[in-house]
Order: structure tokens, then C-alpha cells, then sequence
């Protein structure tokens, strides 16, 4: 779980950052939140890498799980922020 934890963040925090280069607006501070929601979930991956110690087919598996739940979770939040907000 934790290794898909931060996944949203990065993707809201990512996708704001870009609308609001494009607009030229502020995001209100919600750009610094989200990228700041993954930074802490990421820490959470870390602690929890240090004490679980995951062997090479352990982190393939977390590689592929992030990749299709970042790209599901991208096409989401683009088609409908405010669901993907809700997930």
C-alpha cells in the first residue's frame, strides 16, 4: 500500500503545477500540500523499506504496481479531478 501511497500527490501535485504555468495563476497552495502529501507517504515507503529489506522480485513487482496505478490513476485525474480527488 505504502508504495502507491504517493501516487496521487505527485500526480495532482504534477497536473496543477502544469494548469497553472498554462494560466498563469496561483493554485492557492494546493500544488506545495499535494507534493508534500507524497514526500510523506514516500518517507513512510523508506522507514518501511529499512525494516522490511524487499528482495529484487519484491521491487519489480512494486515497479509494475506503481506503473499501471500511476498511468490508471493519471487518466483519472485528467478525464476528472474531482474523482480522483474522492479516490
Amino acid at each position: 500500500l505504502e508504495t502507491v501511497a504517493a501516487v496521487p500527490g505527485m500526480v495532482g501535485g504534477m497536473l496543477l503545477h502544469c494548469k497553472s504555468l498554462r494560466r498563469f495563476e496561483h493554485s492557492g497552495g494546493w500544488i506545495k500540500a499535494l507534493l508534500e502529501e507524497a514526500e510523506n507517504e514516500r518517507m513512510h515507503l523508506m522507514t518501511f523499506m529499512e525494516v522490511s529489506k524487499p528482495k529484487w522480485y519484491e521491487r519489480g513487482l512494486v515497479l509494475m504496481v506503481q506503473g499501471i496505478f500511476f498511468n490508471v490513476y493519471f487518466m483519472t485525474y485528467i478525464l476528472s479531478p474531482k474523482l480522483a480527488h474522492r479516490i
